[in-house]
């Protein structure tokens, strides 16, 4: 009996002994380890998510993608009003109807299925927090294009046009006003912008935010639950972003009546936002320095078909795919069967991600801008006149024009 007590006794304190030991390896490996650094080994797309919180609700969320192999990032803005079939209520309603402040889980679940993506972290900060935030960096820059003044309670605020840097208590206002004048898709551009300015000034004092005491204050102003130490260095990282060179990217859709509240429904049952989310992804993780990260290709798009708006609603879906579509209207004729591209950019790498977003081969070629300037100047030598490299009118990028064989998303059999 002796001999089997001191057996029980001998297996327990090796036990012990031994979660003991497996504690102090998992400490010690949790405290070299950073989840940061995981995801960098891994050279894989690292995904994070802003949420701006006002009243317990969000009131911007942007999904940040950054690729630290080419140093490229882009960023989805997620509306509040974008209408899913949601799996904790099991109904269609509003993406924001299963946030929960503190316990964000659901609306987390959502962005992702919506996305096609996995969230790597998540940053929550309160408008006031915001306005703390935005004191520490000492004021956002922003362009506003026109002024504006708006009643705040009994203060009368001006926002003047051109450059200017937004304090904190500014910056609250700013991202919150509402004027009967505006429409909702300037509203939303203005938050972008701000967005942007927020985040390039944050990437540009990182440094200055890695003080002891700084540090400390600024951790305090998010809900994440990555750890000071998590967050830091995910910073170290971002701070190589050029934000200057992405555009923000809003989730879009057809607006529709549900429930008796208007909701934003993606294009084809979300299919289409998976889609850019992936050409999104093949440009930032792309070896090869990309055309459309560098600057935005314009587009003109021409309905050459019978079918009314064809021109503008393909106008609208290649905006999603980050397309600046300068231009909309009817061919010279509407009865083209086959869907053209007109490339003018001189830039086969553009040409090939236009082209593929609607699967068109069928491509005629005329000469740039810079190529009908340099023929000119040629010309010069040889012919005298007023013509100068200014007089050509500029041109789109790409012409689009839209044959019977586009079904609205595709070209079917070019």
């Amino acid at each position: 009996m002796r001999l089997l007590t001191k057996d029980a006794s001998g297996i327990l304190l090796a036990l012990i002994i031994i979660l003991l030991s497996v504690g102090i390896i998992i400490g010690l490996y949790t405290l070299r380890s950073n989840p940061v650094d995981d995801a960098l080994a891994g050279n894989r797309v690292i995904n994070i998510l802003f949420i701006i919180e006002d009243n317990k609700m969000p009131l911007s969320t942007y999904a940040l993608m950054y690729y630290p192999s080419t140093r490229r990032a882009a960023v989805f803005d997620i509306p509040g009003e974008l209408g899913l079939l949601l799996t904790k209520i099991n109904r269609v309603d509003r993406i924001d109807r299963v946030y929960d402040p503190a316990k964000i889980g659901a609306y987390e679940l959502e962005v992702q299925k919506l996305l096609g993506i996995e969230l790597n972290f998540t940053i929550v900060i309160t408008k006031d927090k915001l306005i703390s935030l935005v004191d520490l960096l000492e004021g956002v820059e922003l362009f506003i294009p026109s002024p504006v003044s708006y009643r705040d309670e009994d203060e009368l605020i001006m926002f003047p046009s051109g450059i200017t840097v937004l304090d904190g208590d500014k910056a609250g206002v700013y991202i919150t006003y509402s004027l009967s004048d505006e429409d909702l898709e300037m509203e939303v551009f203005r938050r972008q912008r701000f967005f942007q300015g927020l985040l390039d000034r944050w990437l540009r004092v990182n440094e200055i935010l890695k003080n002891k005491e700084a540090a400390r204050l600024y951790y305090s102003f998010f809900k994440t639950s990555m750890n000071q130490r998590t967050m830091m260095r995910l910073f170290d990282e971002l701070a190589h972003i050029d934000t200057s060179r992405f555009n923000i990217q809003s989730v879009g859709g057809n607006l529709r009546e549900v429930s008796g509240q208007t909701l934003i429904i993606p294009h084809w049952d979300g299919s289409l936002v998976k889609e850019i989310v992936r050409q999104t992804l093949g440009t930032l993780t792309r070896e090869v320095e990309g055309s459309m990260n560098e600057r935005t290709p314009t587009v003109e798009v021409l309905n050459g078909t019978a079918i009314t708006g064809l021109a503008g609603r393909t106008a609208e879906m290649l905006r999603s795919f980050g397309f600046d579509v300068i231009s909309i209207g009817n061919a010279d004729r509407g009865n083209y069967d086959s869907t053209l591209i007109i490339h003018r950019s001189g830039d086969d790498s553009m040409l090939n991600d236009f082209a593929s977003v609607i699967r068109c081969t069928n491509i005629r070629r005329e000469l740039s801008l810079q190529d009908r300037q340099d023929e000119l100047e040629e010309m010069q030598n040889f012919v005298t006149g007023n013509f100068s490299p200014q007089s050509f009118e500029y041109k789109a990028d790409f012409t689009l024009i839209i044959g019977r064989n586009f079904n609205g998303r595709y070209v079917i059999g070019n």
